[in-house]
Parts: structure tokens; sequence; C-alpha cells
């Protein structure tokens, strides 16, 4: 088995897939590295306990986002290309279809609230504004003139969305005191994304 480390980054630059070499701080790393963090905060999330169902989905996003990596580490066009899977506009569908389930189980939102609650929920509030830093990464990476797969910035943006939900979900069932409510007043626990 070789080593963990080979020194080639030692330079301040590394290797995307497929080959060719960039700096660290290429827009390309920039994007590819938020979406492995995004992983990882799931993957923390996961580590505090989630109900079986939650957990598959957690699970699953984690595979999905997986190939979004890939897809951002391999330039359009080399040749790794056509090895790397691609994110498949079902994978946004079943999103909604698991933001709109998670709208009809939840109370309605009537305030904004501080991010928190459970460590599960507050870490998966973490892993929301880590994916729209991902976003904003990728936005720029377009900007810079890199091809990018139209279906990844669709992904990301859902992503968010059902990241939201899936926090305050995860705080259904419990009693919601660690949340509080921006403006301090009791009541309603549940509010929009912004």
């Amino acid at each position: 088995m070789s080593p963990i480390y080979t020194k080639t980054g030692d330079s301040g630059e590394t290797g995307l897939f497929g080959g060719g070499r960039v700096g660290k701080d290429d827009p390309r790393v920039d994007a590819y590295g938020e979406v492995d963090e995004l992983n990882a905060t799931i993957g923390l999330a996961r580590s505090h306990g989630l109900e079986k169902e939650l957990d598959a989905l957690a699970a699953r996003l984690q595979e999905e986002l997986f190939t979004v990596g890939s897809m951002l580490a391999t330039p359009q066009g080399s040749k790794a290309e056509q090895h790397i899977p691609k994110v498949r506009p079902e994978w946004v569908k079943a999103m909604e279809d698991a933001i709109d389930g998670f709208d009809q189980e939840l109370p309605a939102m009537t305030a904004f609230i501080l991010p928190g609650g459970t460590k599960a929920a507050a870490t998966l509030h973490v892993a929301r504004t880590v994916c729209r830093r991902a976003e904003r990464c990728l936005v720029r990476l377009i900007e810079s003139g890199e091809a990018v797969e139209p279906n990844i910035l669709a992904y990301l943006n859902r992503l968010s969305d059902l990241l939201w939900l899936f926090a305050r979900r995860v705080e259904l069932g419990t009693d919601g005191t660690s949340l509080r409510e921006i403006n301090g007043k009791s009541g309603p626990r549940w509010s929009r994304a912004w």
C-alpha cells in the first residue's frame, strides 16, 4: 500500500482528476473543497443520531455529493470525464419530493429563528450554510469561464433548501427549547430560510 502523502502538493498545487495541475486556491479546487466539507458536515450530523429514515436520506445525499465532487475535480473535455458518474436530474426531483414531504409534515412557519436546536439539527444548519458557500464557489467557477455541468448548480441549490427543512424536521418531536426566535419571544419556533 502506498503512503497517503505524495509531497506533490508541497508547492501549493494539486492535481485534477484526469491530469493537469492547478493552484490549491484555484476556483475549481475551492468548489470541490466546499463540496467535500459539505459531505463531511452531513456525516457529522449523522454521527449525532438521526431517525432511520432521515439517516438513509443523509447517507444518500453523501453518496451523491461524492459524484458532485468528482465531477468538479474533473475538467470537462478531459479524457477522465467519460469515466465519472454524473449528477442525475432525478436526484433533484427526489430532493424536491423530500422538501414537499417535510413541508407538509412541519408546522407553519411564523418567525425567523436562530439556527441551533439539537446537535444533529445544528449540524444540518451548518451543512446548509456550507452548501450555500459551495454554490457561491460554483458560480465563481462558472463566471471564471470554466465549463460546469448545469445539473450541479441546480443540485446544490435544491440541496440547501432541503437541508433547511431537514434541520427543522430533526427538531420535530423535541421540545424545541434550544431554538430561539430572533425577537426573543416565546411561541412558534419555525421560520423561513433566508
